[in-house]
């Protein structure tokens, strides 16, 4: 009796799953929004023409660190890219104008935002306003002027005038302390950083002394700017070294030993 043969069993079939890799899509994170560019340093033409295009006198790249490579901008109305490599067809360019030092670009052209974002001269030429920034400014302009006003409130009237001196001239002899005390004030709140600045000055307050001394013939200045003498005597002070302001260099002689004894002097006859 034949014996019947097994079949091979049937290999198993492999089934590999391929796993299929979704593109990865690259999240566009620009903030559609109205935004608003000024020239820097408070210009404020009638109008100014920014650069637009690349050219020789301007040349306007921009450098991509994905492709390691500059890339030639160009402001098209008709184009979506800002890129010329990314550009096709015909291009049609317009001119970017601010009027009285300012832009206002809505949030609907944003190439026009993107291109001023990748703009060479942004900073140096024109800068986009920002609210935050512009708070933080604001409040350290504020603080600094308060300083200043603080100061200037609590200033003698001695040293008042010293820095009103340096600000409009001999006219603060004629004033009186209300008046001095007013145009301080002022000062102060109008150039805040120089106010302080002339505050923290030593020399501003020795120089005020040598000018009232000579107002007052307490001691004299030469003719040619040269020297200083006793009004008294004519018995010579200092020499002003060439090419120096002589009351900066009668300030500055004041510091020294045999200066020290003459201020003092003086500080006595004007009391």
């Amino acid at each position: 009796m034949e014996k019947t043969k097994k079949k091979p069993a049937a290999k198993a079939v492999e089934t590999v799953e391929k796993t299929v890799e979704t593109p990865k899509v690259k999240k566009d994170t620009w903030e559609y929004k109205d935004r608003n560019y000024y020239l820097v340093g408070n210009q404020e033409p009638l109008t100014y023409t920014l650069p637009s295009k690349h050219n020789r006198k301007y040349p306007l790249v921009w450098f991509d660190p994905k492709r390691g490579y500059e890339r030639e901008l160009r402001y098209a109305t008709n184009q979506e890219s800002i890129f010329v490599d990314e550009q096709k067809g015909q291009v049609t360019l317009k001119h970017i104008v601010f009027e009285m030092g300012h832009l206002l670009v809505p949030k609907e052209k944003r190439n026009l935002q993107e291109f001023l974002d990748h703009h060479p001269h942004r900073s140096l030429i024109f800068a986009e306003y920002d609210s935050e920034v512009e708070a933080v400014d604001d409040v350290d302009q504020l603080e600094i002027e308060l300083l200043a006003m603080n100061a200037a409130s609590e200033m003698d009237v001695d040293f008042a005038e010293a820095i009103l001196r340096v600000e409009i001239g001999s006219k603060v002899s004629s004033m009186s302390s209300k008046e001095l005390k007013r145009d301080l004030l002022l000062f102060a709140r109008k150039n805040p950083h120089l106010f302080i600045e002339l505050a923290n000055d030593d020399n501003v307050h020795l120089r005020n002394i040598a000018i009232v001394a000579v107002e007052k013939s307490i001691i004299k200045l030469s003719g040619d700017n040269r020297s200083f003498s006793w009004g008294s005597n004519d018995r010579k002070l200092m020499t002003v070294p060439f090419d120096e302001n002589p009351y900066s260099a009668m300030a500055a002689w004041f510091k020294t030993d045999e200066g020290l004894e003459v201020f003092r002097s003086i500080e006595k006859k004007l009391k």
